[in-house]
């Protein structure tokens, strides 16, 4: 059984920022959690967002560029060029 590890990410204070988690699952990978949406995932497959949810407000923007060190417009650069993958990371929420 594999057990998930969720943390909550930090801000560039040291401090732990409400709302906005690390979920650690070792055989499927690294996921970034705003509030109850799952934004964005690093799998053994690539990158992925949540097709809806992955520039969802300001603050799901901040943390999303910090979970994967880049700007926005990398973020917007990488998925027209198909090397990041759009999907349903929430179930049809």
């Amino acid at each position: 059984m594999q057990i998930p590890k969720v943390e909550n990410m930090i801000s560039s204070n040291g401090n732990t920022v409400a709302n906005q988690f690390i979920i650690r699952l070792n055989s499927i990978g690294t996921f970034f959690q705003s509030y109850n949406s799952i934004i964005a995932g690093k799998t053994p497959e690539g990158i992925v967002l949540d097709k809806y949810y992955w520039n969802y407000s300001k603050t799901t923007g901040k943390y999303r560029n910090i979970f994967l060190g880049e700007t926005k417009k990398e973020t917007e650069q990488k998925i027209k060029s198909g090397e990041y993958i759009l999907t349903d990371l929430n179930g049809g929420k």
